[in-house]
C-alpha cells in the first residue's frame, strides 16, 4: 500500500498546462490526498471557477498516478473554500518569477477592485516602474504589464483573495 506522502511526491511531477513551470502542488490546488486500501482520492480546487485547465489537470493526476502503479484513482473537484493566490507555495512564486511571470503581490488587485493598477515589479530586472497594458494576459488569471526600464512585457499572476 502506498503512503500519502508518496502520492504528494508524485503530484510534484504534475504540471499546470497553462503555466508549465508550476506543479499542481506549487499552485496550491491540491487540497488533500486520502487513501482507502488501494483507492486514492485527490481533492483539487480550481484556481477560478471557469478555469479551462482543470479537466486536463485531473486527467494528468490520474495518468501520473497510474504511471506509478496506482490504478484506483479518483479526483474530486472541491469548490469551497475558494482557491486564493495565497495558496501558491513560496517555491511556486520563485518559479513564476524565474519564468518571467510576476507572482501575486501581498494585496488584493486594486486594478480589479478600484480601477487602478497596482505596482508590480518587473520579474526580469526588478524595476517597479511598470505599467498595466491589459487586464488580461495569456490566460484570464493573469494581467499583462510592461516594464518602463527594460521595456520587457510580462504577465502578472493576479492576486485573488
Amino acid at each position: 500500500m502506498v503512503e500519502a506522502k508518496k502520492i504528494w511526491q508524485y503530484l510534484e511531477e504534475v504540471y499546470d498546462p497553462e503555466v508549465p513551470v508550476l506543479t499542481v502542488v506549487d499552485l496550491g490546488i491540491v487540497q488533500s490526498v486520502d487513501i482507502d486500501g488501494e483507492r486514492v482520492e485527490v481533492k483539487i480546487t480550481p484556481s477560478y471557477s471557469g478555469c479551462p485547465a482543470m479537466k486536463r489537470m485531473e486527467e494528468d493526476i490520474i495518468e501520473k498516478l497510474n504511471e506509478k502503479g496506482i490504478n484506483d484513482v479518483h479526483v474530486e473537484l472541491v469548490l469551497s473554500p475558494a482557491w486564493t493566490t495565497d495558496w501558491i507555495s513560496e517555491k511556486g512564486k520563485e518559479k513564476l518569477k524565474a519564468y518571467g511571470i510576476a507572482p501575486p503581490q501581498d494585496e488584493p488587485d486594486k486594478s480589479v477592485l478600484f480601477a487602478e493598477p497596482i505596482v508590480v515589479p518587473c520579474p526580469k530586472c526588478g524595476s517597479k516602474d511598470t505599467k498595466l497594458i491589459s487586464q488580461f494576459g495569456s490566460t484570464a488569471c493573469k494581467a499583462h504589464y510592461q516594464c518602463n526600464e527594460c521595456l520587457e512585457p510580462f504577465d502578472y499572476f493576479k492576486c485573488l483573495k
